[in-house]
C-alpha cells in the first residue's frame, strides 16, 4: 500500500520532527509512505472571514495540485467521523482488498480545509471534536496508521 501524507506547511519542533521520523522508519516495513508539505499561505493574525477563506483557498488549491486522481483521499476535519483505531485498520484492509491500495491522507492548515478539498476527499476523518495543532496531528495520524497496520496483521500493539 502507498500511503501519502498531504500537509500544509513544514515541521519546526524538533520532538515532532523526532516522532515523525521514528513512525515513518516504522511504517517503512508495512507501506510505501510519502509525505508532502505544500507551503502554509501567509497571513495577519487578525483576519475578516473573506480573508480567511481566501487564505484556506489558496492553501487547498496548492494540496488539490498534489492529489493524484486515484487516491483514495482521507481529509483530516473536526467534522469528520471519529473511527476507533480497528475501524482505520478495517477500512485499509477494506481500500487495498478492493485494488485501492494509493490512499492519501490531507491535513489542512491552521485555519483547516477549503471546501474543495472537503469535496474531493472519500472520507472525512475526526481524531476529536478538540483544535489540535496541524503539526501535532501529522505525528498523531502516523501512530494510529501504524498501529492500523499492526492490527491488521495481528501483531502485538499498545491498548
Amino acid at each position: 500500500m502507498q500511503i501519502s501524507i498531504i500537509t500544509v506547511g513544514k515541521l519546526k519542533e524538533k520532538y515532532l520532527r523526532e516522532g515523525i521520523d521514528e513512525y515513518s522508519k516504522r511504517l517503512s516495513a508495512y507501506c510505501k509512505l510519502q509525505v508532502v508539505e505544500v507551503s502554509d499561505e501567509k497571513a495577519p493574525e487578525e483576519m475578516s472571514a473573506a480573508e480567511m477563506e481566501q487564505v484556506k483557498r489558496k492553501e487547498g488549491e496548492r494540496i488539490l495540485g498534489q492529489i493524484k486522481q486515484d487516491q483514495y483521499v482521507i481529509a483530516l476535519a473536526i467534522e469528520g467521523q471519529m473511527w476507533s483505531s480497528e475501524k482505520l485498520s478495517a477500512e485499509l484492509d477494506k481500500l487495498a482488498l478492493h485494488g485501492r491500495s494509493q490512499v492519501a491522507f490531507v491535513i489542512g492548515g491552521s485555519l483547516g480545509l477549503a471546501d474543495a478539498v472537503l469535496k474531493r476527499a472519500d472520507a472525512h476523518l475526526s481524531f476529536s471534536k478538540m483544535t489540535f495543532p496541524h503539526q501535532l496531528v501529522r505525528l498523531v495520524l502516523l501512530e494510529q496508521v501504524y498501529r492500523a497496520f499492526r492490527i491488521s496483521r495481528g501483531e502485538p500493539y499498545h491498548k
